[in-house]
């Protein structure tokens, strides 16, 4: 695929992605065949776009799952506990 000319910025989000993907999950799995390694990898993007914690706007999360709540606060999981993250249940 050719990339437009003076465009510095593509790399770094694909460089970005791939050394969270890398970090929080890869370095402490496994994969067992292409067919594990792309279920991962679809587990993990669903976490990063809907659930994950990032530094842009406002703290906000791209893509979230629900309205918060406000009853009592419960951890989800990911991949036998890999990934996790908390939230709050409807009161």
């Amino acid at each position: 695929m050719r990339l437009p000319a003076r465009s510095p910025n593509l790399n770094a989000y694909a460089e970005r992605f791939a050394g969270s993907i890398k970090s929080e999950c890869l370095r402490h799995l496994v994969p067992m065949g292409e067919r594990h390694l792309q279920a991962v990898v679809r587990e993990y993007v669903e976490h990063y776009h809907h659930e994950r914690n990032h530094q842009g706007i406002d703290n906000a999360i791209p893509l979230p799952l629900g309205q918060i709540g406000k009853g009592a606060i419960r951890r989800y999981e990911r991949l036998g506990g890999v990934l996790a993250h908390y939230r709050r249940e409807a009161a």
